[in-house]
């Protein structure tokens, strides 16, 4: 067990809560509570152009129905907060400078037409590099003109290396040794309205929130070295990291993409889904599968029913697979029958069914 385990579901709220969307907050809470750790909350929100009013309300509302009651974050506060990245520029911005002073950055006055045609530039030239560096080249007194001038900029990450570099190498937690994607040439870090980019804030903030292991989805693998450069760039110790491979539909389509099972938890909700049926579905998705294949099925190792409590008890990451998933909505329905099996036999979870199928009931027949 890791020493005082802290870890994050940090959700941008772009629309209602996905199904990815609980598997990793659920993950983070089965591991929390089985390591004696806490898990946050934390609203990433400093892409302003694809924020969606509600989200948030829509996001704890679902964690609320699903009973995953994060120990910090909006609402109930924390020691750590503020809990939402658009309430810390502030302390982005100081490290941002932090890394001007030791020249680990620099500002970029190119404008998006330089840097069009830079890139094209560079393509046709058979390099890798997105960018030529040529704003690093200015003299201090040249940065101090354009800045007395308000001329717009952006702050770009100072890399040593060429696009030729290796990037790190790293272990994660389900994946194992990835093959690393390369590095970006100077990436940027505070965009030129002033708001951080996702890499920048990610890591300033799990480093300010002490954040020991971060479970995330697997499209943001690629992103580790990146981050891995900028634990370096400030000096900080990265956390351990574990993504976890992408959900499909029976048709072997992205789930996002909405065919065949719903994608949204607000679905699950106003269909009256018990919903730790739906926790025991999407915990169990992936489970077991680095064992041997051809050794007989062992329900220890891949269990079916499985309620929360069971489920923080026998759940491990070691017996999670890196392949991605198909989820089930045959698994998820025998499932449902099974918790409200379960559920039936006590008189007070008897009349807690009856409150919450009520409102579905009355819109299924409004007549009635």
């Amino acid at each position: 067990m890791p020493p005082l385990p802290r870890l994050r579901f940090a959700p941008s709220p772009t629309g209602s809560l996905h199904l990815g969307g609980l598997r990793t907050a659920l993950f983070n809470h089965l591991l929390a509570r089985k390591w004696g750790g806490k898990w946050l909350l934390r609203i990433e929100d400093t892409d302003q152009t694809r924020l969606v009013e509600g989200s948030v309300d829509e996001i704890r509302r679902g964690l609320e129905w699903a009973g995953l009651h994060y120990d910090e974050g909006p609402v109930i506060g924390g020691s750590y907060g503020p809990y939402y990245q658009s309430k810390r520029l502030d302390m982005y911005h100081s490290h941002a400078d932090d890394l001007l002073k030791k020249d680990h950055a620099y500002r970029c006055f190119c404008e998006p037409p330089q840097l069009a045609a830079t890139r094209l530039r560079l393509q046709q030239s058979g390099s890798m590099a997105g960018y030529d560096r040529t704003c690093k080249r200015l003299e201090p007194a040249d940065v101090k003109h354009l800045l007395g001038l308000n001329k717009p900029h952006c702050i770009r990450l100072s890399l040593l290396q060429t696009p030729d570099t290796p990037p790190p190498a790293f272990e994660d937690l389900v994946f194992g040794t990835p093959t690393p994607h390369p590095v970006p040439v100077d990436p940027i870090i505070v965009k030129t309205d002033g708001f951080p980019t996702y890499h920048l804030a990610n890591v300033v903030d799990d480093h300010a929130m002490e954040i020991t292991h971060v479970l995330r989805g697997e499209e943001w693998l690629p992103s580790v070295p990146l981050h891995l450069t900028l634990y370096a760039s400030f000096g900080w110790e990265p956390p351990q990291f574990a993504h976890l491979p992408l959900l499909l539909n029976p048709d072997g389509s992205k789930m996002s993409k909405r065919t065949g099972v719903g994608a949204f938890v607000s679905e699950y909700i106003e269909r009256g889904w018990e919903p730790e049926a739906v926790l025991n579905w999407l915990a169990i998705a992936g489970w077991g599968g680095k064992r041997d294949p051809h050794a007989p099925p062992d329900p220890d190792v891949t269990p079916s029913y499985l309620s929360v409590t069971e489920l923080i008890q026998k759940f491990d990451l070691d017996n999670f697979t890196n392949r991605r998933t198909v989820l089930s909505p045959t698994k998820v329905a025998n499932l449902n029958k099974q918790h409200m099996q379960v559920k039936l036999l006590n008189v007070d979870e008897r009349h807690k069914i009856a409150e919450r199928m009520l409102p579905t009931l009355k819109n299924m027949y409004p007549e009635r």
